[in-house]
């Protein structure tokens, strides 16, 4: 999903130290699913690799370290530019 009033465009995000170009206005969770490079956005605890399920914040599938701040839920959070996520997966 994207969220046009952002405008258009792209801006750069970093994940896992690589950069990353994605739609301007896009929430983190549909960038990163779209990254070809993103396998996975963390992994359980026995090693199954997890996502985004629920898509509005309640199932917290889609955590991930944002700007140094852990088990940010990527499904509510609008990517700007310079963002830098660290992926648990």
């Amino acid at each position: 999903m994207v969220d046009r009033s952002a405008g258009g465009g792209e801006v750069t995000i970093r994940v896992d130290g690589r950069q990353v170009r994605v739609p301007a206005g896009a929430m983190l969770a549909s960038a990163l699913c779209n990254d070809r490079a993103t396998q996975a956005m963390r992994r359980s605890v026995t090693g199954q690799p997890r996502g985004p399920l629920c898509g509005m914040g309640i199932c917290f599938e889609c955590r991930a370290t944002v700007d140094g701040r852990p088990q940010v839920r990527t499904c509510t959070l609008v990517c700007r530019e310079g963002m830098e996520v660290r992926l648990d997966g």
